[in-house]
């Protein structure tokens, strides 16, 4: 907030300036005051509108970026054996990886899948080794 109080008492400063140029001037010096003056009503108007996009950037625009890279991430780093679920709300084994399709092994029988690479929400952290008779 430290920020915005300094805008703001500059933008007031150059209005209080124009206002006392103006009272006192003549001709000349009080078309110069309403251009200070226009320039303080500028600032203050156009102020609000680059806090808000400010504002918007860091708690909307920022936090997706992040979001959307980490899902990139794991998205790459998918590798056969690791246990997923997909956006669907299916959970699987993946026994094969092409370019954007998956091979899943799902359910007890190990019926196979195939979904594509976009559509997997998370990959879970059990392994397949240890927890075998619970997966199926």
């Amino acid at each position: 907030m430290n920020l915005m109080n300094i805008l703001l008492g500059i933008s007031t400063a150059l209005a209080e300036e124009g206002v006392a140029v103006s009272a006192d001037a003549t001709g000349e010096l009080a078309e110069g005051a309403g251009a200070v003056g226009t320039v303080a009503a500028l600032i203050s108007t156009l102020l609000p509108m680059v806090l808000i996009f400010v504002v918007f950037y860091f708690f909307l625009i920022r936090p997706q970026r992040k979001k959307d890279k980490q899902v990139k991430q794991m998205l790459d780093n998918l590798k056969v054996t690791d246990r997923i679920c997909t956006i669907g709300g299916i959970y699987g084994t993946i026994t094969n990886i092409k370019d954007d399709t998956i091979t899943l092994s799902v359910g007890n029988q190990n019926m196979t899948m195939v979904v594509a690479r976009w559509a997997i929400r998370s990959v879970e952290e059990v392994s397949i080794e240890n927890d075998s008779e619970m997966l199926n």
